[in-house]
């Protein structure tokens, strides 16, 4: 079971590292008018376990602060998967 639950936390640490990548990557495209990371994927990523890593950089980036589904959304899915990964630890 321990290891079940270090696979998940290792998981999850990896998913919000992609996330923080992909927003810092996403904001260094627009600022050179490059191809984009699609709106989709950056919320694929945050709803398979990245939100906290999506937030951190879009604060931390200032990049899609703008749009209320991402100001809005992103944060609340981060505490929705802090809560059930914390929910998980104390089964």
């Amino acid at each position: 079971m321990e290891m079940n639950m270090n696979m998940i936390l290792v998981a999850y640490i990896i998913m919000n590292l992609i996330g923080l990548f992909v927003m810092k990557a996403d904001k260094d495209r627009a600022k050179k008018h490059q191809y984009r990371i699609s709106e989709n994927t950056l919320w694929l990523i945050a709803l398979l376990g990245g939100a906290v890593g999506t937030t951190v950089g879009m604060k931390r980036y200032r990049h899609k602060t703008k749009h209320l589904s991402f100001k809005v959304g992103f944060p609340l899915l981060a505490v929705a998967e802090v809560i059930l990964l914390g929910y998980f630890f104390t089964l």
